[in-house]
């Protein structure tokens, strides 16, 4: 089915292997009777008209009370149905190459199992063999359901057991022959599509499920994915530094300035670091790095990485630990040769940043405004949503709502604020910026802050009024 480009290839061998077989069945001058004897047809058995079919029901024999006690089963296999037959549709879909609509595909699903249980037949889903194996035929036709229910109908209206005249290898090799493909195409095939990671996690699954069964591998597989999502999002950092400026049109002075200070190539005053994805507990600590890195605070102090250890929410270090902490912090502080230029203020963009957790909070955000606290760094975020907003406030890695007007004039009146230990958020990053450099302005003694910059547009959120911020 797959070096031959021929239509007709699969379906003509499927037909020639029994007759291949009834023909040397033949000439070897065996009958059935010896052919069932040796194992290679069914048994044969009584034939059950298509009347004893309503004899399955016995409404005598039913116990009602037990109905109530199995609604509960009937409602998870009703979900456990639903979403095996939205795999397949996505398996079938994935075959073929084109979107399915699962909508429709569920009412046929749907509809053809009422018609099956009110004829006192078996509830299913779609068979992903068939319809795979109908695919590899290469046959894209409606002729083709239409003659499968004919087939169906045939076997449930005959009074002739198909396995008594059907070759039992010719059903193994034909699901053998399915089995192999799938193994061929998602074992070998996909090994190219995804990451190594993944393929390795397809793997350890693919091998749980023949040692342990479908069910405990499947439940394992699951497990071992979540835990390669989380070392692998721990190990990728989610920072980088972009160059972005406020919207504010400074005068000739101050805008030389700004450039040969706050936006300086080597040393700059203003640092902006766009963070993106997901912040938690596993990502926490690399993520601190990485910006303390950037900030040029690699050379971390031995109560910065203690505070650090100390604000898990899930254990307390041991002094042995605390003491080899100091130990660790003390030798990167020795091997750091290279001096770097700190910079004033410290601007995250967190508009790219769908959640932070509780420890990322207190083990990164509040760590970080310790940190730069210590090295005279305004840290100031902008674009946080209101669960990360609350979160950075009830861990207080960030100033209090109600205190936040109060801190801000307190920063316009110290202007070099050593004490503010915590995070400033704006709601926009050219606020946020703009905010900024108006205090560099002023700790550069230029003109008074009050008259040194004007704006040429509204900005901000469209259909909201530009916020003024009033400095001293």
């Amino acid at each position: 089915s797959r070096v031959l480009q021929n239509d007709a290839a699969l379906p003509v061998t499927m037909v020639a292997i029994p007759s291949i077989f009834f023909l040397i069945l033949y000439a070897s001058g065996n009958g059935m009777e010896e052919a069932r004897e040796g194992g290679w047809i069914g048994a044969a058995s009584d034939p059950v008209p298509l009347s004893d079919l309503w004899t399955l029901i016995q409404w005598d024999r039913i116990h009602w009370h037990l109905v109530f006690p199995c609604l509960s089963t009937w409602v998870g296999m009703v979900f456990v149905v639903s979403f095996s037959s939205c795999l397949d549709v996505a398996a079938i879909s994935m075959d073929l190459g084109e979107p399915l609509d699962v909508n429709t595909e569920l009412t046929t699903v749907g509809i053809s199992n009422f018609v099956s249980g009110m004829t006192m037949g078996f509830t299913g889903s779609y068979i992903f063999s068939q319809t795979i194996f109908v695919c590899r035929t290469k046959t894209n036709s409606r002729w083709v359901g239409s003659f499968s229910a004919a087939m169906c109908f045939g076997v449930v209206v005959s009074k002739v057991n198909v396995l008594e005249i059907t070759p039992l290898f010719f059903l193994g090799s034909t699901l053998i022959f399915i089995g192999i493909d799938l193994l061929y195409q998602w074992l070998l095939e996909v090994r190219h599509k995804i990451l190594l990671s993944e393929y390795g996690v397809l793997l350890v699954t693919f091998f749980c499920i023949l040692v342990l069964g479908i069910d405990a591998g499947i439940i394992l597989g699951i497990v071992i994915a979540v835990v390669e999502f989380v070392f692998m999002t721990a190990r990728v950092s989610s920072m980088k530094r972009v160059l972005k400026r406020s919207r504010v049109v400074w005068r000739p002075e101050e805008f030389q300035l700004l450039q040969s200070h706050g936006y300086h190539l080597q040393h700059p005053k203003i640092v902006t670091l766009e963070l993106t994805g997901t912040v938690f507990f596993g990502s926490s600590l690399q993520l601190l790095s990485s910006i303390t890195e950037e900030l040029g605070l690699n050379g971390i102090e031995s109560q910065d990485l203690i505070d650090i250890s100390m604000a898990s929410p899930r254990r307390r270090p041991s002094p042995a630990v605390l003491k080899s902490t100091a130990m660790i912090a003390s030798s990167k502080i020795l091997a750091s040769s290279s001096v770097q230029f700190k910079p004033r203020f410290a601007v995250l963009d967190l508009s790219q940043v769908p959640n932070v957790d509780s420890s990322a909070a207190r083990g990164c955000f509040l760590q970080l405004a310790k940190m730069c606290a210590r090295n005279n760094i305004i840290v100031c975020a902008a674009g946080a949503t209101g669960h990360i907003e609350w979160t950075l406030r009830s861990h207080e890695a960030a100033v209090p709502l109600n205190k936040e007007d109060e801190v801000k004039e307190s920063i316009q009146r110290d202007r070099h604020a050593a004490w503010l230990d915590q995070i400033l958020l704006f709601d926009t990053l050219y606020e946020s910026l703009e905010f900024c450099e108006s205090l560099l302005l002023a700790e550069l003694q230029t003109v008074p802050i009050s008259s040194s910059y004007r704006r040429l547009v509204a900005y901000g959120p469209p259909g909201t009024q530009p916020k003024k911020i009033t400095l001293a």
